[in-house]
């Protein structure tokens, strides 16, 4: 009989998660039955025909609004008063001095009851959550129910912001195990639990897709065109991007700047991009395909990503796979894939000097010598972060977390 698992996402599908479709893809190209939960996503916008694939198999706690919630929870009350009494305390416990007021924690106790009985009947053996926030405690208190151990993958940097009003000692110490994404990521889990749980945290890279494993040479272009991929927020400091640009025009220097991406941030973004007079130089594209990303990250010169918090971008890695160096920070665990000068620049985050000396260099570099540092990236993440290898990895854990169940 072949694994299944369930994968639980607070959103899902999105256009800035199609790591987990290639992960959710991957397990199933090694023959684990995955079902897809998630809260909500079922009218969310979507750029690509495979996320439109993935919202048909995917089933939403949120759908049906409240009242199936509550018809659950108390289903749940009459049928199994031991467990929900437990999943009630530990809900109570979430919700003392936690990231939201305590009415959150009790909604997703409802979520909870509400998933369980999807579970048994898709005869699931293990539950994954991605991201430590609400998701992970929902799998938490569907095993504090009676369901089937859970594991969660921590992606950052939102849940090292604060890992106490979270919880995440408490969601690690009930997990079967949990997973990093970058060995910096788990260094971070260290600081959260004690050292008896250090043993459950493994680092399993996200992945790339075997498309990108035949994508063929394109030379670097001649045109000055850099791209920046990434949701318009905060933590991807692309108006620090801009006052870089503004800098660049104002010692002569040519060039292009595209912002692929759309977010919170879009409209301040745009104001100052009018603002400092660089429309003709720098156009922000919204939401586009992964293919259009492609296209994007091909008709540039480098990628450049000027985060100030992250945990392992995923867009560093296709831009790498496509064979164009990345100028991005060094911080979390991109200095993990990202090497000075071999295959890109590292530069301190929050610096506008910095990124602008490395901005102004790669556009000056010889194409053939930015070519050999694609080269050098697309060596590294192949060795790297290869999907169906990662989900091989995972795959062994969730078998050995049902096993361990059964003993």
């Amino acid at each position: 009989m072949s694994l299944r698992v369930a994968y639980f996402i607070n959103q899902y599908p999105k256009v800035s998660h199609s790591f987990i479709r290639r992960e959710i893809l991957a397990l199933e190209r090694q023959g684990v039955q995955v079902s897809r939960i998630a809260l909500r996503g079922w009218d969310a916008e979507l750029a690509d025909a495979e996320d439109e694939r993935e919202r048909e198999k995917t089933r939403y706690v949120l759908r049906e609004g409240v009242v199936p919630l509550l018809v659950a929870l108390l289903r749940t009350l009459v049928q199994t008063p031991g467990p929900f009494l437990a999943g009630l305390r530990l809900a109570l416990r979430m919700g003392w001095r936690g990231d939201r007021p305590l009415p959150y924690h009790l909604i997703y106790l409802a979520e909870a009851c509400r998933m369980l009985p999807w579970l048994r009947e898709a005869g699931v053996s293990h539950l994954h959550a991605h991201f430590g926030t609400n998701s992970a405690e929902v799998a938490m208190l569907v095993r504090g129910l009676g369901g089937p151990p859970y594991s969660f993958t921590v992606h950052g940097p939102e849940e090292f912001d604060r890992p106490q009003a979270l919880k995440l000692g408490e969601k690690v110490r009930r997990a079967a195990f949990l997973v990093a994404i970058s060995s910096y990521g788990r260094s971070q889990l260290y600081r959260w639990v004690g050292h008896g749980h250090w043993s459950k945290v493994k680092v399993v890279h996200c992945g790339l897709e075997p498309a990108f494993q035949g994508v063929p040479e394109i030379p670097v272009p001649e045109v000055p065109r850099l791209v920046c991929v990434g949701r318009l927020c905060e933590q991807k400091g692309q108006l620090l991007l801009i006052e870089a640009a503004r800098r660049l025009a104002d010692q002569g220097v040519r060039f292009e700047l595209v912002l692929a991406g759309d977010g919170e941030m879009r409209g301040e973004i745009e104001r100052l991009i009018t603002a400092l007079g660089l429309d003709p130089q720098v156009r922000v594209t919204g939401w586009i395909s992964g293919e259009r990303v492609r296209e994007e990250i091909l008709a540039s010169r480098a990628l450049v990503l000027p985060s100030f918090a992250e945990g392992l971008p995923v867009v560093i890695m296709e831009s790498l796979a496509l064979r164009r160096p990345v100028i991005t920070t060094a911080i979390a665990g991109i200095p993990e894939l990202v090497r000075q000068g071999e295959n890109g620049w590292l530069i301190p985050a929050g610096s506008t000097d910095e990124l602008v000396l490395a901005m102004e260099t790669c556009l000056s570099t010889p194409s053939a010598r930015l070519q050999e540092m694609g080269e050098a990236g697309r060596h590294r993440v192949m060795e790297r972060h290869s999907v169906d290898s990662e989900a091989a990895r995972l795959a062994v854990l969730f078998t050995q977390s049902v096993w361990d169940d059964g003993a």
